[in-house]
């Protein structure tokens, strides 16, 4: 007998999930996220700060956003995801509720539960919507690596006392040297 294939999810059933539960969904199938730990928020908090202070200093139009906030990457099959971090500068995606469509730039901080949907999972999608660049930020192993989809530079790793250049802008480089005294201390 055949295996029995999950009902897929519409995006009426996501919208009507309960607010404080975490969940994506690919390909029309729902998956569970748990809470992240201190090492995950603090890596965030310290990354979107950088980000978006770079981005008002410029003047730039772009918008920094983290989760818990939606990027529909897909209508059919629904496929909805949300980065820990993330840059729009399209502000046609942005609808009030969520970004559809690839942001332009995407950091994920790894789960130690599952390191694969990042390293693997996120990574094909990301790459297939149309995301301009993607880190994964590893604090288990404390590396960085970067995925710049327009350079074709793929899976290029650097450790945490490195200074890593964000590759969809011209001069900024993050230093991730101070982000990991603040996970030490």
């Amino acid at each position: 007998m055949p295996a029995l294939q999950p009902a897929l999810i519409t995006i009426e059933q996501y919208e009507a999930l309960p607010e404080d539960e975490r969940a994506e969904i690919f390909d029309g199938v729902i998956y569970n996220m748990s809470s992240p730990s201190q090492s995950h928020q603090t890596i965030s908090m310290e990354l979107s700060t950088i980000l978006n202070t770079y981005i008002k200093s410029k003047h730039g139009s772009c918008r920094v956003f983290h989760a818990p906030f939606d990027v529909k990457l897909n209508d059919n099959p629904l496929t909805i995801v949300q980065p820990d971090i993330m840059v729009v500068c399209d502000k046609n995606k942005l609808d009030g509720k969520r970004c559809n469509g690839a942001p332009d730039f995407i950091i994920e901080i790894v789960s130690p539960g599952n390191p694969a949907d990042d390293y693997i999972r996120k990574l094909y999608y990301y790459k297939n919507a149309g995301v301009r660049e993607y880190w994964i930020a590893d604090p288990r192993r404390k590396t960085v690596t970067v995925n710049y989809f327009e350079g074709d530079i793929l899976n290029i790793q650097y450790s945490f006392d490195s200074t890593v250049k964000v590759n969809i802008y011209d001069d900024l480089l993050i230093n991730f040297s101070d982000i990991n005294r603040l996970l030490e201390d």
